[in-house]
């Protein structure tokens, strides 16, 4: 049976005091995204009707995430349960299914919530809860069954020893009409240990009204939940190992799956290697048969086929063509691009540039808001003097197949024409003609003895 219309509430007002900081726990970020972001990703594919995010501690945050996704918000006032958060959503505007789900359940996908909600509506559940089974049921409520029907959720706070045995736990997910919230939640009290009212007891309410209550078994993945730094530490370790298998399965070659962290978002072509301790980040697209060294660090870069990144280079929004050769402890920064073939040696440093085909810079310079022409070779300390005293960016242009020398300075804006040669220790303030060579140097002096004169 297809999944019908169904609404979605997340719940993600919490603080997360565990977590030992000022950030909201949801914000806090699970291999690159959110974590609320990935139960909303998810949730989105699924195409609900609407999605409200009931939102509290650090509000502004949330908002910030969650809104650009089509998200309504709603706030809850006090942290009094989980019961008090789902009437915070204004449930008695609902029709229909309604999924709710944590919003600090980062390990939930599409495939997990598609099976959920095909379950609830093959068996039309009017509550469904979705359960697993632990070896270590810890702090989870425990599922109560009475000759295999779901009878009640017991918190682990409100336990007794007998019930903190049984393994099958509530994950915090249920699918339900909107008609039993309506019906139920303003029945719930706060009679427990911690005061507060808790969404387990609508179960025990709807088996007591003589409502069938479903109990839908998932992966013990889905119940995972981070509530400290350390789980926080591995939902993001299990999401990069997803990643790595998927790429490895794709033909990637990972010399170290457990220490590669590939986010979600970003593609890697077949026949590449990637060595330990590579970060590979945002809109990143990398082509087949590359080799990308230790300690490599790349955010929304696109670059092509077999392209060499030495270990230690750092590359953000920029553009790599096919075979070309970047680092080590190089630094590619925004807006810069790289044609077929180009060199970049170590700590060359190049920012909002346009380096023509098989065009090098080696060694040590600055290349900045500049055009460098097809062949042309960038000598060791060469700065692209782009920041002048009035506080503008000007351009250098350097044409086709010319021969900077080491230690040249272009005070911008300057234009060096094709074939043109730069002599060493150069500072060029004046266009350069095609062809032509250009040196500009104190002449040097010798005197004779001057040193042994010093010492006597």
């Amino acid at each position: 049976m297809a999944i019908g219309p169904f609404s979605t509430i997340v719940l993600a007002a919490g603080r997360g005091t565990r977590m030992k900081t000022t950030l909201p726990k949801v914000v806090h970020p699970v291999a690159g995204r959110p974590m609320i972001e990935r139960a909303l990703r998810a949730v989105k594919r699924l195409g609900p009707e609407e999605v409200r995010v009931v939102v509290g501690y650090g509000q502004d945050l949330v908002r910030q995430i969650v809104e650009p996704y089509g998200a309504l918000c709603y706030k809850q006032e006090k942290p009094l349960g989980t019961a008090h958060a789902v009437r915070s959503a204004d449930v008695d505007t609902l029709e229909g299914k309604v999924l709710i789900l944590n919003g600090d359940h980062p390990l939930l996908n599409l495939k997990d919530l598609t099976k959920i909600l095909k379950e609830a509506f093959e068996m039309k559940s009017a509550l469904a809860v979705v359960t697993c089974e632990l070896e270590e049921p810890g702090s989870f409520g425990r599922i109560i069954r009475r000759q295999g029907s779901l009878q009640a959720i017991v918190e682990a706070k409100d336990a007794s020893h007998e019930t903190l045995k049984v393994k099958e736990v509530n994950t915090g997910i249920y699918v339900c009409d909107a008609k039993v919230l309506r019906k139920y939640l303003p029945l719930v009290e706060s009679r427990n240990a911690q005061g507060e009212f808790y969404l387990t007891d609508i179960v025990l309410l709807a088996v007591q009204d003589g409502v069938r209550v479903d109990g839908i078994k998932a992966s013990d993945r889905i119940a995972f939940g981070v509530n400290s730094q350390k789980e926080l530490a591995m939902a993001t370790k299990k999401v990069f190992l997803e990643k790595a298998e998927q790429l490895m399965a794709d033909g990637v070659i990972i010399m170290d799956p457990e220490n590669t962290y590939v986010e979600d978002s970003v593609t890697v072509g077949a026949g590449t290697t990637l060595f330990p301790n590579v970060f590979l980040r945002g809109k990143t697209s990398v082509g087949e048969m590359c080799v990308i060294e230790p300690n490599a660090w790349i955010t929304d870069a696109v670059i092509g086929n077999n392209v060499h990144v030495k270990a230690g280079s750092y590359l953000q929004e920029c553009q790599v063509a096919s075979q070309c050769e970047i680092g080590p402890y190089a630094h590619l920064r925004p807006k810069a691009e790289l044609e077929e073939g180009v060199k970049i040696g170590n700590f060359v440093e190049v920012k909002n540039a346009k380096m023509g085909k098989k065009s090098q810079a080696k060694h040590l310079s600055y290349l900045g808001d500049a055009e460098i022409g097809e062949g042309t070779n960038i000598g060791c300390g060469t700065i692209t003097c782009n920041y002048a005293a009035d506080k503008k960016k000007y351009k250098t242009k350097i044409g086709k197949h010319a021969f900077i020398g080491s230690d040249t300075q272009f005070v911008a804006p300057v234009t060096i024409g094709d074939g043109a040669v730069i002599g060493s220790g150069s500072t060029i303030t004046k266009d350069v003609p095609a062809e032509a060579l250009a040196v500009t140097r104190a002449k040097q002096v010798i005197k004779e003895n001057y040193a042994k004169k010093l010492k006597e």
